[in-house]
């Protein structure tokens, strides 16, 4: 829906990708205080705050098409955003989730993302420039009903050494953040303007780049538990899917660059997709294993530091569609940012294969003790 919104607030693509800008610099900014908050609270109770957020945030957006109130909202629905996705791992961890459920979590949180590719540009028709917020905050208030109904989660008292300056010091977390910001930063900053670039560079109508576009994250919907259920078991198999899904994420965007023919775009999207998704699972799990006192704020860290490459890539590859070849030379960029990661790549010893151990229930969630070692 870029070009529909630059038209509706009259501004060019660039601001346009400042709107995604602000929503994902305060969702950066959130990761750790709100994953010291699901430590200490509980991951339900921050979650079912930070979906009202969401909610909230994005009725406002309804109001008016003025580019600086738009960029307010967008960092009010930031802060849900940011919450919400780091209690929702820690609610899956509490409850004894191993690297598959990991992987089921994070690959929901794609298909939110690819089922917008796919059906907001069918909205355009309906509701206009408004199609965007109003179907996110539909599914935020879609969202916040379903949890009411989940169990409450227990909370973890925190030692007053666990302190930010040594959260952010752990060298364990420098590799995995890199890491991060390569299969989720790069993929969202791909998934954000693809339907751009295939529109301009590969003549596609809107909605059929919408649907293609798409498969930049629908096809980590499965490729985040595939990359869990591949990684169980050894530190040697997680640290090969890791690389793997680094090599695809590079090759794909690539191949998406090219925009051309349809067989071609359809092919790199895709590759895209599964490279983006296989390292999700070893690297939140290797993440939470690292501090087992404050797991959600360790996740936190590297999910911290995989939205900040989305923050400054949004606008940069939008800028780079004033460039000749609409954009093609921002993909080819990105490519190579992807494959940089792999000089980051995690050591075996930091990474982890084994799932949790059997242990009772508390509360209908599985207690803290229960972690991905």
């Amino acid at each position: 829906m870029a070009e529909p919104l630059a038209e509706a607030y009259g501004v060019g693509l660039g601001v346009v990708g400042l709107f995604t800008t602000s929503l994902f610099l305060v969702h950066a900014l959130v990761q750790i205080p709100g994953g010291r908050q699901a430590d200490r609270r509980g991951a339900h109770a921050v979650a079912s705050g930070a979906l009202a957020f969401v909610a909230a945030g994005n009725a406002l957006l309804l109001a008016v098409a003025d580019p600086a109130f738009a960029l307010a909202a967008r960092a009010l629905v930031g802060v849900g955003t940011g919450a919400a996705f780091v209690a929702g791992s820690d609610y899956v961890r509490a409850a004894g989730g191993g690297a598959v459920a990991q992987g089921v979590f994070g690959g929901s949180a794609m298909a939110g993302g690819g089922l917008a590719l796919a059906v907001v540009p069918l909205l355009d028709g309906p509701f206009g420039w408004r199609a965007p917020w109003l179907s996110a905050s539909a599914l935020a208030v879609a969202a916040l009903a379903v949890l009411a109904f989940g169990p409450q989660s227990p909370r973890t008292p925190l030692r007053r050494s666990d302190r930010l300056r040594e959260l952010l010091a752990d060298r364990r977390l420098h590799r995995l953040s890199v890491v991060h910001m390569a299969s989720l930063g790069l993929n969202a900053v791909v998934a954000n303007w693809a339907v751009t670039l295939l529109v301009r560079a590969g003549g596609l109508s809107l909605r059929a780049a919408g649907v293609v576009s798409a498969l930049t994250l629908v096809a980590g919907v499965a490729a985040r538990p595939l990359g869990g259920l591949l990684a169980s078991g050894s530190r040697e198999r997680a640290r090969g899917v890791i690389a793997a899904g680094l090599v695809a994420g590079a090759a794909g965007t690539a191949v998406l660059s090219l925009a051309e023919p349809l067989a071609v775009a359809v092919a790199g999207a895709t590759l895209v997709g599964l490279g983006a998704g296989l390292a999700f699972a070893p690297v939140f799990g290797a993440a939470a294993a690292s501090r087992p006192r404050e797991p959600a704020a360790a996740v936190g860290v590297v999910n911290m530091a995989g939205n900040l490459a989305i923050v400054a890539g949004a606008p940069l590859v939008g800028l780079s569609f004033a460039l000749p070849g609409g954009g093609q030379a921002g993909f080819l960029a990105v490519a190579a940012l992807w494959a940089a990661a792999l000089f980051a790549l995690p050591r075996p010893h930091e990474l982890s294969g084994r799932e949790p151990e059997e242990a009772a229930t508390v509360s209908g969630l599985a207690p803290l003790s229960r972690r991905i070692d």
